[in-house]
């Protein structure tokens, strides 16, 4: 048996165990985790340093490394999610309808777990204590693949949250990291079948792609983020300014970032260079389209790979329409499926841009950068789904159960 394979039988023996906890053991366990992160924060940010250390090293972007980075605050951050989902209500159990039928058979409808949930993941090790908080919560198993660069961090914050969880009285296999770093062990459990009830990756376009074709296993596609901001002819254009900077500058690698700007043509000659000044503070290159790029100081032409690119990075492509309509058009061609805004006065461009884009998520007067989670309410994500089959957008606890039918008779048979 492999290591894999025993792991995967573990997961299956936990998720029958956990789908049989009440919600106060549930919340108990997850508010002793959050302190065990904060307790082993020392710990943590010691393997943390050794993981940053090697990235530097092995030539890692800045964007990445800020991904990879945690300090005090981010800890607290992790600590703060878990807490939050244990003050959200438990949906396990939940009725979702119940009806009669003619014959007498009571049908109920009830959300239950999806099972054991594989996650793999990159870079980002506050994805570990996410994952496991979100699992857990609603009834799941964690069987958690993140990036070799990120190993020592998520195994010690995967140490940390199975410390809490004996502390507990539950299984410490509610959540279980696999620390191979073998591409064969990754592909595996795309076909682990077996155990493994959902898979969901989380990372880059190709980390994405690959899960996606090569997974026999269900997957939950979470989409990169090619996110636009759209500014109007109606639109606040101080607003809009500091929307934009927001979306973009912010925090630059994550998913939910501005990477595509699309501006009405009336108002490109007075907006664009308010912009640039502002993108100039954070060095932003600036990529753009011919009427943009006269407007603006500086920037590059921007190429056709250019308006369907996600950089994760200080790189933003500019480019003008002459309508709402012609915004959406461009927006539905190279978006992703994220997060896009609308920054208007304007309530008929409003709605003509909320039933026009086909995103996931979509903004009047707002920054992308809410798109997550912890800022929805949900505690944390297990990640944001641009697909449209069982989850879309940031996925909270409910995205993480299905449903049972369970049916109440007197005696009835079928003739």
């Amino acid at each position: 048996m492999t290591e894999l394979e025993r792991m995967g039988e573990q997961a299956v023996k936990a998720k029958y165990a956990l789908a049989a906890l009440t919600e106060e053991e549930k919340n108990r366990a997850l508010r002793l985790s959050a302190d065990m992160l904060l307790k082993r924060q020392e710990e943590i940010l010691s393997a943390n340093r050794e993981d940053l250390e090697a990235g530097r090293a092995a030539g890692m972007p800045d964007g990445l490394l800020d991904r990879l980075a945690l300090n005090e605050s981010r800890i607290r951050a992790m600590a703060e999610g878990l807490s939050q989902i244990a003050d959200l209500p438990d949906p396990v159990g939940e009725i979702l309808d119940t009806f009669t039928r003619p014959n007498g058979l009571v049908i109920r409808k009830r959300r239950v777990p999806l099972g054991v949930i594989g996650i793999i993941y990159e870079s980002r090790p506050n994805v570990t204590a996410d994952a496991f908080g979100l699992c857990f919560k609603a009834g799941n198993a964690a069987l958690l693949k993140g990036g070799k660069e990120a190993l020592r961090s998520n195994a010690a914050i995967e140490a940390s949250i199975r410390e809490a969880l004996d502390m507990a009285g539950v299984t410490r296999d509610a959540v279980q990291l696999i620390k191979s770093s073998d591409r064969a062990v990754t592909n595996a459990l795309m076909r682990f079948n077996r155990c493994v009830d959902v898979l969901i990756p989380r990372g880059g376009a190709g980390l994405i792609r690959a899960v996606v074709e090569n997974s026999t296993v269900p997957v939950i596609e979470t989409g990169t983020g090619n996110c636009h901001v759209y500014v109007d002819e109606d639109a606040d254009l101080t607003m809009a300014v500091n929307i934009v900077k927001n979306a973009k500058t912010q925090r630059v690698s994550v998913c939910n970032a501005c990477e595509s700007l699309v501006v009405h043509e009336k108002v490109a000659e007075r907006f664009l260079p308010m912009l640039s000044a502002a993108l100039r503070e954070k060095n932003v290159e600036i990529r753009a389209d011919g009427p943009s790029q006269k407007l603006l100081p500086g920037a590059l032409p921007a190429s056709e790979e250019d308006f369907g690119a996600e950089y994760l990075d200080y790189i933003l492509s500019v480019k003008t329409v002459g309508s709402v309509r012609e915004a959406i058009e461009h927006i539905n061609r190279y978006s992703t499926g994220h997060s896009e805004a609308i920054v208007t006065e304007n309530k008929a461009h409003a709605d003509a841009f909320l039933n026009g884009v086909d995103s996931a998520c979509v903004y009047v007067n707002a920054s992308t950068r809410f798109t997550d989670g912890f800022e929805f309410g949900f505690g944390a994500e297990i990640g944001i789904s641009t697909q449209k089959l069982h989850a879309r957008g940031p996925m909270g606890l409910k995205e993480l159960t299905a449903y049972q039918y369970q049916i109440f008779g007197d005696g009835q048979i079928r003739t």
